[in-house]
Formats: structure tokens, C-alpha cells, sequence
């Protein structure tokens, strides 16, 4: 009996709306979930309380139940592991790419060898 956290969509035609639940992976993928933790709205939309004009896209989640059922085995979808890890939940599963100058500079500095005296 596998469980995984995914989205369900609602919504019009190209107007989508996502609710993230928690199903059974052999269910439908709008069918009845065993829980809804939260929402996802991707359509960008400006911040009412921001000046500057920023576009964002809205997530509403229940951090409690999102920790409660990763913690208890449920498998994120890669969107919803891409979402739970901006929230802080789990890490990024993707790093960005780096270029080997940028891995150089974050690199620690390598250990001196240690020697070996006879005694």
C-alpha cells in the first residue's frame, strides 16, 4: 500500500488549480484522497501587500501533516517535492548547475597530509 503526496487538479481550461493531497498511488489523480495538506495556485498573480510588482505564485500548505506523512513514508511527486523543499520541509532534490569556478570558491580547503615520523 504505497501513498503519495501529488496534486489534484481543479480549476477551468487554462486556469488551474491545484489542491496537494495525500491518495493511494493506484488511485485516479482526482479521485477522493485519503487527506488535502494544502493548495497550489500557479497562475502568477501580484502581491496585494508588495509595491514593487512582483509576480508570485501562491502555496498554502499545512507544514504539521506535510512533515507527519513524509515522515511516515508517503512518496512525493517531483512537483511536490520541488514545493515542499521551497517551503523547507525536504531538500532540493535538483541542484542548480554550477560552474567550476562557483565549486572552487564553496569547496573547503583540503586537508594537509599527515606525516609520517619513525620513532
Amino acid at each position: 500500500m504505497v501513498v503519495k503526496i501529488r496534486l489534484a487538479r481543479f480549476g477551468r481550461l487554462n486556469k488551474p488549480f491545484y489542491n496537494i493531497v495525500v491518495a493511494q498511488a493506484r488511485t485516479a489523480r482526482n479521485s477522493r484522497p485519503l487527506e488535502v495538506i494544502g493548495t497550489y495556485d500557479p497562475v502568477p498573480k501580484p502581491d496585494s501587500y508588495d509595491a514593487s510588482g512582483k509576480l508570485h505564485k501562491d502555496i498554502k500548505l499545512d507544514i504539521t501533516r506535510a512533515r507527519y506523512w513524509v515522515g511516515v513514508g508517503a512518496q512525493p511527486t517531483d512537483t511536490v517535492w520541488r514545493l515542499l523543499s521551497m517551503v523547507g520541509i525536504l531538500e532540493p532534490k535538483h541542484q542548480p548547475h554550477r560552474t567550476p569556478a562557483q565549486q572552487q570558491s564553496t569547496t573547503p580547503p583540503a586537508a594537509a597530509p599527515a606525516s609520517t615520523a619513525a620513532a
